[in-house]
């Protein structure tokens, strides 16, 4: 049965909008991409009161939407539906919809008995979660995600291009980072994003240029609700997208849409409050390098970098990326207000005493992102371990590259990871390895037109 309280938030929004004429209920697969119902007006409390259902499947699709059979969760198992119950305070409207007419709620699946069904990647994270609660710890969350504004037409070989100026008509060839005078070119996308959002009820922070023609950042404010966090994150994915469409572009977080340009990042912000509500990371304990808290968090997410890169790297255009000076880090290194290296301790108050996330492209799953990082922390504090030493300069000249940053070899540590196996459970861990593994299969399949450049005439 549906909690009262979301019937009721759904009865209230629809007074409030009486020109809302369907509902998008939303869950986010494996890849982060979102599925689900259209549902007409008059059917919404319905269908809530009753329960959506979805195959347990969703969570055995690949990229393309196709069913992953090695995963289990399909034929295997006879393709049986579950419940998904919507999430509170995520029924909004969708501003950039075609007639303005509709909104969107997101949905978390369960078993029949109303226990988290163990594929669906926000029950994964509220599971982590739960063991924080349980060392009386806080997480306080913020995303960062990097996106490309690209052309709805493509160049003439049917590659992506940058967009022409809504000011000047003309296309975007330098990198100008921090430009505000691109923000002002920009100046009505970026204005409907921040009013979409406002009624969305995202907590934007910042808008700032990329440092790659077309590309931006925006980031959301910190969060001590994790779940809310990432509900957020993915929110404003689809915000972007559908606001960059009603403006006559495309975005996309593909990790790397361009050969020669930066790519698309999801910067993490991480900090843990105590049950004080204090920030245990800037307690001052007598440690030179930080707190004992921060040490051991640090030492323990550089411990599972290389079995998260799965997570933070989820597909094969994921590791493009990761290529020497372009501010993606190919070593698990850390250091202090230094952007060469995986986990950045931001300079400020010593308060504000965070851990800053730099590895995961924006096309990760905002829930696995922050689970895989969380169970990193975790492991680090429950085995007490010690960090190697902060990282001084370029870390890129300093530091061989030692990352998994090939998809078979990241699929390869994460299969291996007793850690993982144990932190996320043995299921989740055979589920999610069996669908990456397949889709990386397929496209091993695919011959590129650089094949065909390279090899038809030459060999």
């Amino acid at each position: 049965m549906c909690d009262p309280d979301t019937i009721q938030e759904a009865n209230d929004f629809l007074e409030r909008h009486p020109n809302v004429q369907s509902v998008d209920l939303l869950i986010s697969d494996l890849n982060g991409v979102l599925r689900g119902k259209r549902v007409p007006r008059d059917n919404v409390i319905g269908v809530l009161e009753s329960n959506m259902r979805l195959p347990a499947s969703v969570f055995a699709l690949d990229i393309c939407g196709n069913t992953i059979e090695e995963t289990g969760l399909g034929l295997a198992s006879g393709d049986g539906d579950r419940t998904c119950r919507p999430i509170a305070d995520t029924l909004v409207p969708t501003p950039w919809a075609r007639h303005a007419n509709q909104a969107q709620m997101l949905m978390t699946m369960e078993e029949d008995d109303g226990s988290p069904f163990e594929c669906d990647p926000r029950q994964l994270l509220k599971r982590v979660l739960q063991r924080f609660r349980a060392m009386s710890l806080t997480p306080v969350i913020a995303v960062e995600l990097e996106f490309y504004l690209i052309d709805r037409e493509r160049d003439q070989v049917g590659a992506p291009q940058p967009p022409r100026s809504p000011a000047t008509g003309e296309r975007a060839s330098q990198s100008q980072l921090y430009s505000v005078t691109e923000l002002d070119e920009y100046a009505d996308f970026l204005e409907d994003i921040t009013r979409a959002a406002q009624l969305q009820r995202l907590p934007i922070d910042t808008a700032l240029k990329e440092c790659a023609p077309g590309q931006f950042e925006v980031n959301l404010l910190h969060h001590d609700d994790t779940l809310r966090a990432c509900d957020e994150a993915v929110m404003l994915k689809r915000l972007i997208k559908g606001v960059a469409i009603q403006h006559g572009f495309e975005a996309t977080f593909m990790a790397k849409p361009y050969s020669q340009e930066a790519g698309n990042g999801t910067h993490v912000h991480v900090s843990l409050l105590d049950a004080d509500g204090s920030n245990v990371f800037a307690t001052a304990d007598g440690c030179e390098l930080g707190s004992r808290h921060l040490q051991q968090a640090i030492a323990g997410l550089v411990e599972l970098m290389p079995a998260s890169m799965a997570i933070f790297a989820p597909n094969l255009n994921s590791y493009r990326r990761f290529q020497p000076s372009l501010y993606v880090p190919m070593a698990p290194t850390w250091g202090y207000d230094n952007r060469s290296v995986a986990l950045r301790i931001p300079s400020g108050s010593p308060r504000a005493r965070r851990i800053e996330h730099r590895v995961a492209g924006a096309d990760a799953n905002p829930y696995l992102l922050v689970a895989a990082l969380l169970a990193g922390i975790e492991y680090g504090l429950q085995h007490r371990l010690v960090p190697p030493a902060p990282i001084t300069g370029n870390a890129y000249e300093q530091i061989e590259p030692s990352l998994p940053i090939s998809w078979p070899q990241a699929l390869d540590a994460w299969q291996q990871s007793e850690a993982f196996a144990g932190l996320f459970g043995e299921t989740f861990h055979n589920v999610y390895h069996a669908n990456r593994r397949a889709e990386y299969e397929l496209s091993r399949q695919a011959i590129s037109s650089l094949e065909y450049r390279w090899y038809l005439r030459n060999t």
